[in-house]
């Protein structure tokens, strides 16, 4: 069900402390970690503690924790002291969604071209 834990989540498992992930930053909405590939010198994920399997998903049913979500990808690019940054949602597989929970990517301490990708 959406907004339940799902046991097949890797998202999920890090949430619930199964999976261990490099933790910056955690509210009671989110939790933010290092991404294991990373691809600028800074690049955080922040995902909702709640499972939906894209952000557009999270944003129809749970626009409050879609924001929070949003506000956190600010506070991170704060903590990382990042001067500029992007926050990128992938949703779909043929927009490089990997993993089936919402997730925001923020990435700096580069520059960052454009287009992206």
């Amino acid at each position: 069900m959406a907004g339940e834990p799902q046991d097949d989540c890797l998202f999920c498992k890090i949430v619930a402390g199964q999976i261990p992930a490099t933790i910056v930053r955690e509210t009671e909405t989110t939790v933010a970690f290092q991404d294991i590939n990373p691809q600028a010198p800074t690049h955080v994920l922040v995902i909702p503690r709640v499972h939906y399997r894209d952000v557009a998903t999270l944003a129809a049913a749970a626009p409050a924790v879609a924001a929070d979500l949003l506000r956190e990808t600010g506070e991170v690019a704060v903590q990382e002291k990042l001067e500029s940054h992007r926050v990128v949602f992938n949703t779909g597989s043929g927009a490089g969604q990997t993993v089936w929970h919402a997730h925001a990517h923020v990435l700096g301490g580069r520059g960052l071209q454009w287009p992206p990708g």
